[in-house]
């Protein structure tokens, strides 16, 4: 158990607008030259703050937690979602002065100095998400500095955008690997690993990795699959030349509508394999059958969001991370919508029958969350299976 805050340095947050929040910086500390930047957006889950952090979808962004009390049960290394801290800094009302778990190993300040990355507490959390929510998501700045370097920090961040950058090719796997990892046992507090005699003879998924979370990997090797996994950059032809029984579509950051080289093998994969899309890979196959997609003003980042599943008629409490939707009026006539969002109506999935295809805007694989959606992850080990029965 820690007891103890880092020393108190002040920091200020500056907004690509000029609005100035001022707190105290923790982790790594960042000065003038240096900051941390990027687009600030807010995320409301109560809790699985490292989770969140680690969650390649969030390279890019500066993450402000809704919840007040943040570090409570410390860092370990278990509850990662890939190989690093994604996030460009954090932003949060209170740092926790106990970091108290069975599981902890580290204080959350401590682990993101370990990780390079500067945090912000102190912050007025509710002003801040109420500008983000009525004006958008915008870029941002955190540095070690008096409010005399505001002006400067603001023009850091005003000349960044960040739909410039290709975040995917950043976050994807430089090489194909085979994922052997089940979902966590609490009887083992571990992630049980599977032997290559027991996954042989298993249907085979290739999971195109465009910033893909470790739960949807054990996921789908918990349900019944041998998965590899392969980076974003792989042609149509490398794909199939592996012999999938279907393929995954990841999640992943930034604008999804500069992706075309992926949207064009997303196309050249639909009808020729079984197909199961995740967030951006929704995204991508709205865009391969003809769709469009438009950035939402401020996202839906959090593990509160009512879905309805329309083929089934259940409601369903989400996890959502993500700052693009599919235009609906884009898409095809035969092209069917599966899930509504309840709180803004936006397309929440797609069902592709013909295709062999479907697809959800929203984490079925939590990680943190509710876990109403895992059974979609039995629905296409079924599809994969009836394909090749």
């Amino acid at each position: 158990m820690s007891l103890a805050l880092p020393k108190r340095e002040k920091a200020l947050l500056v907004l690509a607008d000029g609005s100035t929040f001022e707190g105290y910086g923790f982790g790594e500390l960042r000065g003038t030259t240096n900051p941390a930047c990027g687009e600030v957006v807010f995320n409301t889950s109560m809790l699985g703050y490292q989770e969140i952090l680690t969650d390649p979808s969030y390279a890019g962004q500066i993450m402000t937690f809704t919840n007040p009390h943040v570090g409570n049960v410390g860092c370990n290394s278990q509850d990662v979602e890939s190989y690093k801290m994604q996030a460009e800094g954090v932003i949060i009302r209170e740092l926790s002065k106990v970091s108290s778990n069975f599981r902890s190993q580290e204080s959350f300040s401590k682990y993101l100095e370990q990780e390079g990355k500067m945090g912000i507490y102190g912050i007025d959390t509710r002003a801040l998400v109420r500008k983000l929510r009525d004006k958008g998501s915008q870029m941002g700045v955190i540095a070690c500095a008096g409010f005399d370097k505001a002006k400067e920090l603001q023009d850091y961040a005003a000349a960044r955008k960040y739909e410039d950058v290709d975040y995917v090719a950043q976050v994807s796997c430089q090489e194909p690997y085979a994922w052997m990892e089940l979902p966590w046992s609490a009887k083992s507090n571990s992630y049980p690993k599977l032997s290559e005699s027991t996954l042989k003879g298993r249907p085979h998924v290739v999971a195109i990795d465009c910033g893909i979370k470790f739960n949807i990997l054990r996921l789908l090797t918990g349900v019944g699959f041998r998965v590899t996994v392969v980076p974003c950059w792989y042609t149509p032809e490398q794909i199939l030349d592996l012999k999938p029984s279907g393929v995954f579509m990841s999640n992943g950051p930034g604008d999804p509508g500069k992706l075309t080289g992926l949207v064009s093998t997303t196309k050249s994969l639909l009808g020729k394999v079984p197909m199961f899309g995740i967030c951006l890979g929704h995204q991508l196959m709205g865009q391969a059958l003809g769709g469009k997609t438009f950035k939402l003003g401020f996202g839906h980042r959090g593990g509160n969001h009512p879905v309805r599943n329309d083929l089934t008629s259940v409601i369903e409490i989400s996890v959502q991370n993500h700052g693009y939707a599919v235009d609906p009026m884009s898409l095809p006539r035969d092209a069917g919508i599966s899930h509504i969002n309840l709180n803004d109506r936006t397309v929440e999935g797609l069902d592709l029958p013909k295709l062999k295809a479907f697809s959800v805007q929203y984490h079925p694989e939590s990680s943190p969350g509710p876990h109403d959606a895992e059974y979609l992850f039995k629905r296409f080990y079924d599809l994969v299976t009836h394909a090749s029965a």
